[in-house]
């Protein structure tokens, strides 16, 4: 790994250790590998729960962003970049958000979600360059997620993020070192030892999908996209989502199966405007203006409603 023409020293960064727990895997039965790698697994929770505070405020800064028409991305390589992808592409069907609204940035492009291309995080001026194509503005906020915070690819982009004048955030899987230029917001998960040597595909992966499951979700939450805890901001684009939202749609008014499949229909497949139609009694046209006066939060639209 490179960090401009200079090796990266690796040998204080703790995804790259040697894990003490593993030692020997490969003559353990099935059964031990399976057991080794729970038992480290069950370390990540713990992990992130030490960084709450810090996802507490770069949660804040994305609602911020969001509510000021900004785009939430997502910058990495490899693992963490495929992650930041995936995760951008779950939020419109499940929150029913604009594509634009959070984007990922793989470096190598669509290619690096199923081809090897890792020699590409070497470029910086490709993460700079991919920030500039997507006219990246002081409105928008920048996560950069990086194992150990040093592709080339990933501190380009963070570069350019903040000449922009966007809040960057950075989500790192290791307490060795804090001191990164062009951040506002580091979260520092000290995932531990991988179970094999330097897989970052393993434990730092699975705290980083933690972590953007919580930041994604939690800002949705905030947005109004959740009523109690129901997902009812979904795209009905199949069968599937089609009977959840029903189901939802029942299960947030105490309606009949019958009830919430003709209020779904009147509502032009929109659980969230036939929730509010039901729990009001109103017409689509005054539940959508209700909705877009209170913020598109339900639980509002009724209280003030109701007076």
């Amino acid at each position: 790994m490179f960090r401009g023409d200079k090796m990266l020293h690796l040998d204080t960064i703790s995804t790259e250790q040697v894990n003490p727990n593993s030692r020997n895997i490969d003559a353990k039965s099935t059964l031990e590998i399976l057991k080794i790698i729970n038992s480290e697994d069950h370390n990540i929770p713990g992990a992130i729960r030490e960084e709450l505070e810090n996802i507490k405020i770069l949660v804040d800064a994305v609602v911020d962003s969001f509510k000021k028409k900004g785009r939430l991305f997502y910058v990495g390589a490899g693992t963490s970049g495929r992650l930041g992808m995936l995760d951008a592409a779950e939020c419109p069907p499940t929150f029913g958000t604009d594509r634009e609204m959070v984007q990922g940035i793989i470096a190598g492009g669509n290619e690096a979600l199923t081809q090897t291309v890792e020699w590409i995080e070497d470029s910086k001026s490709d993460g700079e360059k991919a920030l500039l194509d997507k006219g990246i503005t002081s409105k928008d906020i920048l996560i950069a997620i990086s194992a150990s915070g040093h592709a080339p690819f990933v501190m380009g982009a963070m570069e350019r993020a903040k000449k922009s004048g966007a809040l960057v955030g950075l989500i790192i899987c290791t307490t060795t070192t804090k001191d990164f230029p062009n951040t506002d917001i580091i979260v520092a998960v000290d995932a531990g030892p991988e179970i094999l040597t330097g897989s970052t595909r393993m434990k730092a992966g699975t705290a980083q999908k933690m972590i953007l499951n919580m930041i994604t979700t939690t800002a949705m939450i905030k947005l109004g996209k959740v009523y109690n805890n129901l997902m009812v901001d979904l795209m009905p684009v199949n069968n599937k989502l089609i009977h959840r939202s029903k189901k939802i749609i029942s299960i947030a008014t105490g309606c009949s199966s019958v009830t919430a499949e003709k209020v779904f229909a009147d509502s032009g497949n929109k659980p969230k405007v036939a929730i509010t139609m039901i729990l009001l009694n109103i017409s689509k046209e005054k539940a959508e203006v209700l909705l877009n006066q209170n913020e598109g939060r339900i639980s509002l639209a009724v209280q003030r409603y109701k007076g």
